[in-house]
Parts: C-alpha cells; sequence; structure tokens
C-alpha cells in the first residue's frame, strides 16, 4: 500500500514538473515572439536619440554604446530646446498630422458604415446578379484586393485630374474608402452571419421593422466587430504611401510621404525619419491600447456560436 502510494506520489510530481516545463516553455516562447516584434519600435525610438556616427556604427543600448542627443527630434522642432519657439518644420508636421487624421478616420468610418450596410444585406438576403449570387458578389468584393496598386496608379492620375481632384484630402477619403472597403466587408459579413437570425424575427414580431431591427437589436451586437474593421481600416489608411505619393503633392501630403521626404544632399536623415515614424505610430498605438477590448472582441466574434 505504501508503495503504491509512494508511486502515486511519484507520477504526481512527474506530471507537475512536466507541466511547469511546458508552461515555462510557452512562456519563453511568447517573451521571445514579443521581443521580435516590439525590436523595430525600439529600434526606432532609440535612433531617434543618436548622432550620425551612432546610426552608423550600429549603436544599440543608450547611455552604454552611445549617449542620446535630441538631433532627431530637434530637425522636427520637437525638442525641449524648440518646442516652445516657430518652427517651420514642427508646422509642416503638424500639417501632415492634420492631413493623415482626417483623411484616415473619415474614410475608415466611411467604410466601416457603407461596409456594414452591404455585408448586413450579403448575410441576410438571397440576391441574383445575372449568373453571380452572394458568394460571387462576396468574392468579387474580395477579389478588388489582388490588383496591385501601381495598375491604377495611372487611371486614377488621369481621373483625379479630370475632376480637379489631385492634391486634395477628398480625393484621399474616396480613394481609401474604396480601398479598404472589400476587408469591412468580409469582416462584417462573418459578424452578421454569426448572429442568429431568431433575434431579428422575433423583432418583427414585436413591430418593429428591418431597419429597426437592424439598428436595434443587430447593431450594438455587431458593434466590436464595427470597432475591430475601423482599427484595421485606420492603421491601412493612416500607412499608406503609394496613392499619397502619386496624388498629392503640397496641400493633401500625409505623414508617410514626409517621412520618406527625410532625404538630404548628405544622405537619409536616420535619426529625423525615426523621430517622424515613432511621432506617427503613437497615435495608433494608443487608439489600439484603448479599443483593445472591442479589437479582441471583433476578432473573436463567431468563433463559437
Amino acid at each position: 500500500m505504501s508503495e503504491r502510494i509512494f508511486r502515486d506520489g511519484e507520477a504526481d510530481l512527474s506530471f507537475r514538473a512536466g507541466r511547469f516545463a511546458g508552461k515555462t516553455l510557452i512562456y519563453l516562447l511568447l517573451i521571445a515572439w514579443a521581443i521580435v516584434c516590439l525590436f523595430p519600435i525600439y529600434w526606432t525610438i532609440t535612433t531617434s536619440f543618436k548622432t550620425a556616427p551612432n546610426v552608423m556604427q550600429g549603436a544599440l543600448i543608450p547611455w552604454i554604446d552611445y549617449t542620446p542627443a535630441w538631433l532627431g527630434w530637434r530637425s522636427l522642432g520637437l525638442s525641449p530646446e524648440t518646442i516652445g519657439a516657430e518652427s517651420t518644420v514642427r508646422d509642416e508636421f503638424m500639417k501632415r498630422f492634420y492631413n493623415s487624421a482626417i483623411t484616415s478616420v473619415v474614410s475608415s468610418s466611411l467604410a466601416v458604415i457603407l461596409g456594414s450596410l452591404a455585408a448586413y444585406g450579403l448575410s441576410r438576403f438571397s440576391y441574383r446578379f445575372g449568373f453571380m449570387r452572394n458568394s460571387d458578389i462576396s468574392f468579387f468584393f474580395l477579389s478588388q484586393l489582388i490588383l496591385p496598386p501601381v495598375v491604377l496608379a495611372l487611371p486614377f492620375l488621369v481621373l483625379y485630374k479630370q475632376l480637379a481632384l489631385l492634391d486634395t484630402r477628398i480625393g484621399l477619403i474616396m480613394l481609401y474608402t474604396l480601398t479598404v472597403l472589400p476587408i469591412v466587408i468580409w469582416i462584417m459579413r462573418d459578424q452578421f452571419a454569426s448572429i442568429p437570425t431568431e433575434l431579428e424575427e422575433a423583432a418583427l414580431v414585436d413591430g418593429l421593422s428591418i431597419w429597426g431591427a437592424f439598428l436595434a437589436i443587430i447593431l450594438p451586437i455587431a458593434l466590436p466587430g464595427m470597432m475591430a474593421a475601423f482599427i484595421l481600416s485606420l492603421v491601412l489608411t493612416w500607412n499608406e504611401y503609394f496613392f499619397a505619393a502619386l496624388l498629392t503633392s503640397t496641400h493633401a501630403n500625409t505623414l508617410p510621404v514626409m517621412v520618406a521626404s527625410q532625404t538630404g544632399s548628405q544622405g537619409i536623415s536616420w535619426w529625423s525619419m525615426a523621430a517622424l515614424s515613432f511621432a506617427a505610430i503613437v497615435p495608433l498605438i494608443v487608439i489600439g491600447v484603448l479599443l483593445e477590448r472591442y479589437l479582441i472582441k471583433g476578432m473573436t466574434a463567431g468563433a463559437v456560436k
């Protein structure tokens, strides 16, 4: 009897040791992956405080490999000694920041509104357009992402020139809305498909119309998915460079265009580019932290019915 108890205790101890080792391995892998994901941000922040020799030497750790300086932030008028003085570069940065904020927020909002309506229709009603059914229509929207942007460059350039939309925020908003609309439709279609139709049927029995049931019942349930689609659209439009560089020149330039323009007669100003890049990603980090719970709910909605 005592031998059996000893064996059971030894087996339980081995099981606990194996479980602890498994958890330790998982945490180590997660920590390693977090370091890989966060290292570009760390490199960007540290580079913004480097001088030219530090950048060329590949200095990595502040106060050990190099002494931090405000060279990158001073070139943008954002260092402690220049923040209170007038700065043409800082005014230009704020102008580009404002352009990026307006175009990305408005286009993402429009894409979520239009995409949610289209996705709700595709998930609740049956359509027939020639040989195309609901699945074909959904794939048609997704197929718009197959074309590389360079293929659309000349048509949009000619069209915007004829419509006097070159170098305007309205032109970028319209283009960005069309760009992210297919992604929003696919995300929201799955969101609405995961919501039981019995909820709408009960609302219709209670006297609500189709629009009333959608606004009062379905929309609050699908809100996390809409927030996830909005965040994804915001990230894509905020970081878009190709069309912003092609269709704007002076008045509607965005931050990615300004980041790419940090070159001079002596080469690339890596410290200025790093400072500007970090200042550009801070709003996305803040939005991601504040809306994290909506993002997680939106991405996991429909996984378990």
